[in-house]
């Protein structure tokens, strides 16, 4: 069984026991969803849902359905920047790490 889930303004292909880096989950009511318990989290935007022989395909979402998992909040790689104006001497140099959630997907529900 497999599922398509929309979540951060992307839309990911899962199975249960698949491990995915999302954009970070908002982790308390004040970010916009309820808090985490345990890490685990519930993703209502099913977006495709099916197995080896059929597919039930949400017009834009599937009612009822939804994708379970357990979360961890992580860092993403480290990305260079570098700023250069060539005959000035300009030259900076920044990085950046994403923010980013781990899950693991432990199990498609029909309810």
């Amino acid at each position: 069984m497999f599922a398509v889930i929309e979540t951060g303004g992307k839309q990911y292909r899962v199975e249960p026991g698949m491990k995915i880096q999302v954009e970070r989950l908002a982790l308390s009511v004040v970010e916009g969803l309820a808090p985490r318990e345990d890490g685990k989290v519930l993703f209502d935007k099913v977006l495709l849902r099916g197995d080896g022989e059929s597919a039930e395909i949400g017009a834009p979402y599937i009612a009822k359905a939804s994708v379970e998992g357990t979360a961890k909040d992580i860092r993403g790689e480290r990305k260079m920047v570098f700023r250069f104006h060539s005959k000035t001497r300009y030259r900076k140099k920044k990085t950046h790490r994403q923010p980013l959630s781990e899950v693991i997907i432990t199990k498609i529900s029909n309810t």
